[in-house]
């Protein structure tokens, strides 16, 4: 009986040393998704930058996808300068682009780039709430 317990008491050893690393750790941080991203328009005309949406109520902070329209005769850039200041890349006459930022909260000012166009505010709330068990489409 005693060369049977030799066998198996290395073995028991080895499933004990198993089952514990299985357990994980403790500082296992189980963080919701971020925010879904949000999709903003602007056009540039030759009177005025427009965003839509603009209210805090619609817009709130995290990440962000704004589809821009140049609906001018010179290339122009969509200039937003508040919490965080970006720039989109360079859009052609009568083209369109998009730009990809981070918004914290609070008010922007958008403007174009060497364009006498009025500028807009964009009003940025509170950040989204999680996307935890939300469907995300592509």
């Amino acid at each position: 009986m005693g060369a049977r317990t030799r066998r198996i008491a290395p073995l028991a050893a080895s499933v004990a040393a198993l089952a514990m690393s299985a357990c994980g750790s403790d500082d296992f941080k189980n963080d919701p998704r971020p925010p879904a991203p949000i999709a903003l328009s602007a056009r540039i005309s030759d009177q005025e930058v427009t965003v839509s949406p603009n209210t805090a109520k619609s817009v709130g902070a995290g990440l962000a996808t704004i589809t821009i329209s140049n609906q001018t005769a010179d290339p122009t850039k969509l200039v937003l300068e508040g919490p965080t200041d970006e720039s989109s890349a360079e859009i052609v006459a009568q083209g369109t682009g998009d730009m990809r930022l981070n918004l914290e909260q609070g008010d922007y000012t958008v403007s174009a780039s060497d364009s006498s166009a009025h500028e807009t505010k964009l009003q940025v709330g509170p950040e989204r709430p999680s996307s935890q068990n939300d469907l995300l489409l592509p």
